[in-house]
């Protein structure tokens, strides 16, 4: 099960996350092109090994295991997913 960033990382992006991701599935990291203009990282579904690495260090508490998202953020697995189908809005 991926793991996805929640509303807590919006305009947050503060990208402990992508220092730990062993597999470099969250994007866009900090240097890269269109971080400055995302509003949030996102954590590329396909790509995500589940491990927690990222969760465990989100000084927001920004990240869950995409079946345990709450209600009222589910709409936040669809919106990670398409960053990476249709590329930085």
């Amino acid at each position: 099960m991926p793991y996805v960033i929640n509303e807590p990382c919006v305009e947050e992006k503060r990208g402990e996350c992508v220092e730990v991701c062993p597999v470099d599935c969250i994007h866009p990291a900090p240097g890269e092109p269109g971080f400055a203009e995302a509003k949030q990282l996102y954590i590329n579904p396909t790509e995500c090994i589940d491990c927690y690495a990222c969760m465990e260090v989100c000084p927001v508490s920004a990240i869950a295991p995409a079946d345990l998202v709450p209600a009222e953020w589910q709409h936040y697995i669809a919106i990670n997913a398409a960053y990476f189908e249709d590329g930085p809005a």
